[in-house]
């Protein structure tokens, strides 16, 4: 069966061609600047006896219909296509950043669904719109396909009331169901999971460390979530590339009332205009780390201040756990960044970690531990595959 998954952002749309149950994709590409004149396709072709063919076209696109018919155009191509007609698709797999309480597990697309996921738009104003497009402009497009949601916040529904629960009035909860959520939910299933395999241990305990331009930790014990970094939304938790993270609510008031701030002007600053971004300069960590190389102060203060928090968390963590069976970094910054696990794993040797320090920097392809052969703890790099996961638990779903 072909799997196509698809994750559309608000000028966006990434997408992999899966020939179940084959887990290499067929094919990948990503497709850019939506509604632009100068949008964007980067299209690779996967083979098993040579490197991936790239194509990349330039061209207008007006909407996220017209590029998901150019990317049809790709896949059924008469010389470097992989598909004869769209109809061959059989499943179309969506990331849906937000199911609130309703989806704690993968389900099948219909009218009930679309309608839950346009009612959560308030929680996730600015994934969720775009979510929803690409379901419906997919409908359009693979009539003959079953469309299934894959939701980033059903791996964290294993949440017990006592770690979801804010300490506000109850009727905040019961009617306005202000709560934490979580994020990043494939991601940490899926290294999870991977993570726990190569351990041979089910009931494993892991802190799975999900670090790219957003981050967020999760405390996994069996492969389920017992706590997570981010909360009602994905602000909460770690420093990010533009992202705040964790702040005292006192100085959003004190934003508010004393210096005149308008509710959007907070929400720009915490989401846009912070995390690393506030600190340097630079949301990106190799623009970072090419600062810190050249002796800026304020890069070292950023990264001393992200691995510190990171730090607290691991802490935190191994306490919700009862112990600790393996550290987990994941997504671009945790799979790249030497420094960062560097110094996220210093002062830790009262869990029982010790980094190594020549496996750390030496650069390898899949799961790899980068700890001494003395250290109680695993470090683990496990490249994440949202992707993968989400075709998984599609395949899951179809096959019963």
């Amino acid at each position: 069966m072909n799997i196509f998954v698809i994750n559309c952002g608000s000028s966006s749309i990434k997408y992999q061609l899966f020939r179940w149950p084959t887990e290499q994709p067929v094919c990948s590409g990503l497709v850019e600047r939506i509604g632009a004149d100068n949008a964007t396709i980067t299209h690779k072709v996967f083979s098993e006896a040579n490197d991936p063919t790239t194509q990349q076209l330039a061209l207008a696109l007006p909407d996220h219909e017209a590029g998901l018919r150019e990317v049809v155009k790709l896949l059924t191509d008469p010389t470097a296509g992989v598909l004869h007609d769209p109809a061959e698709i059989t499943v179309v797999g969506h990331r849906v950043v937000h199911g609130g309480e309703i989806f704690a597990a993968t389900t099948f697309i219909d009218a009930e669904v679309k309608t839950e996921i346009r009612r959560l738009f308030a929680l996730a104003p600015l994934h969720n719109p775009a979510n929803l497009l690409g379901i419906e402009v997919a409908e359009r497009i693979f009539p003959q396909a079953q469309q299934v949601a894959v939701f980033d916040t059903a791996f964290h529904q294993t949440l017990p009331e006592y770690a979801f629960r804010y300490a506000l009035p109850e009727e905040l909860y019961t009617e306005q169901r202000i709560r934490v959520y979580g994020f990043h939910g494939t991601s940490h299933k899926y290294v999870a999971e991977q993570a726990t395999a190569y351990l041979g241990k089910p009931d494993a305990r892991l802190i799975t460390i999900h670090l790219g331009n957003g981050c967020s930790m999760a405390a996994v014990r069996g492969n389920k979530s017992l706590d997570t970094s981010m909360g009602f939304g994905p602000l909460a938790g770690l420093v990010m590339g533009t992202r705040s993270g964790d702040i005292d609510p006192s100085v959003v008031l004190h934003l508010l009332q004393e210096l005149h701030y308008s509710p959007a002007q907070v929400s720009n600053l915490l989401n846009k205009e912070s995390g690393m971004l506030g600190l340097t300069g630079f949301s990106d960590m190799r623009d970072i780390t090419a600062a810190l190389n050249q002796g800026d102060a304020r890069a070292q203060l950023a990264y001393d201040l992200y691995a510190y928090r990171i730090r607290k968390y691991i802490g935190a963590y191994a306490a919700v756990l009862n112990g600790l069976d393996a550290l987990v970094f994941t997504a671009g910054v945790g799979e790249n960044d030497a420094l960062v696990r560097q110094l996220s794993c210093q002062n830790l040797e009262f869990l029982g970690v010790q980094l190594d320090e020549a496996k750390n920097q030496t650069r390898a392809p899949g799961l790899r531990e980068i700890n001494r052969p003395e250290s109680r703890v695993k470090v683990l790099v496990v490249p994440t595959n949202e992707e993968l996961e989400i075709a998984q638990q599609c395949a899951a779903l179809v096959e019963g």
